[in-house]
């Protein structure tokens, strides 16, 4: 890494650690409070995020209880999120899914999707999740269906008319959908509630740019995964956000431009036993890079 690009990545880190406010001055000791004088930030603006509804889908939180990933997305000071089944089962009651969404939002958590969902080509099937994401309060399900369900995908947003569908990509492995051009393909005569979540990282991986993606599919888009990869191709690793490839700065920036209203979700899969640290690096460098881009 060359110096400059060091430089670079350390102050948008730093300008993300000011915002986030993560040191409390009464934590240190007297004897040095002298040395932190000089950079405490000032007051956080009301929205660091321009409008931007960023939170983190909650299948980061995968391995740990519903109370855990609360307790996490409130830690690195984000208020939406995307609720996996794992922290809100479908075989909850109605009342009882009620229960657990209304925990995140007593936590200043604003659940905006559901989600990932696999779905069968089965109307029945199909209709299960679009009860659940009525139930728990979601406008939109991010969701894995049966390429041959497009016509069921299309009965159901027109009957449940608030409720959108984010079909999302899973890169080159997955033979449905690698890409978000293959997601637009197969539902582009379907009703325009029918849409994508475009996850950046496995669209990279599958040959299609993130930002050019994002941008020329826009009126479909609906849901957002956001992460970096440490390098590009068909095998690549996830990494913290910043530490990687991908044009974040390009995206945050689009997503802008398009004035995108939907969930800009963190899904961090590295360290899955221990994910905070690395989420909220990845958080902090976001908000380093908010101050850079235009609203």
């Amino acid at each position: 890494m060359s110096q400059s690009m060091h430089h670079s990545r350390r102050s948008l880190l730093h300008a993300g650690a000011l915002s986030l406010g993560v040191a409390a001055l009464g934590a240190i000791p007297a004897v040095a409070q002298d040395l932190v004088k000089p950079v405490v930030p000032e007051p956080t603006p009301a929205d660091p995020w321009k409008g931007l509804k960023v939170g983190v889908a909650s299948y980061t939180f995968i391995q740990f209880p519903t109370d855990v990933a609360i307790a996490g997305i409130k830690r690195v000071g984000l208020k939406y999120c995307s609720i996996k089944d794992v922290h809100c089962p479908f075989t909850l009651s109605r009342d009882e899914r009620k229960a657990v969404a209304e925990k995140f939002r007593a936590a200043g958590i604003t659940p905006l999707s559901c989600g990932n969902i696999t779905m069968k080509n089965d109307e029945a099937d199909v209709r299960r999740y679009f009860e659940y994401a009525r139930d728990i309060g979601v406008s939109t399900i991010v969701c894995a269906p049966d390429p041959e369900s497009v016509a069921i995908l299309d009965k159901m947003v027109k009957e449940f008319e608030t409720i959108r569908l984010a079909i999302h990509n899973h890169g080159p492995e997955d033979k449905k959908f690698p890409s978000p051009y293959d997601v637009m393909k197969a539902i582009e005569k379907a009703d325009k509630r029918v849409g994508l979540c475009v996850d950046v990282g496995h669209s990279a991986r599958a040959g299609a740019e993130p930002v050019k993606a994002i941008r020329e599919l826009s009126e479909r888009v609906y849901d957002i995964h956001l992460k970096d990869l440490s390098h590009v191709e068909r095998r690549s690793m996830v990494c913290e956000v910043g530490r990687g490839v991908l044009d974040i700065k390009g995206i945050l920036q689009t997503l802008l431009d398009i004035k995108f209203t939907g969930h800009v979700g963190f899904e961090y899969e590295k360290d899955m036993k221990d994910v905070l640290p690395g989420l909220a690096e990845s958080v902090g460098y976001c908000r380093g890079i908010m101050t850079t881009v235009k609203a």
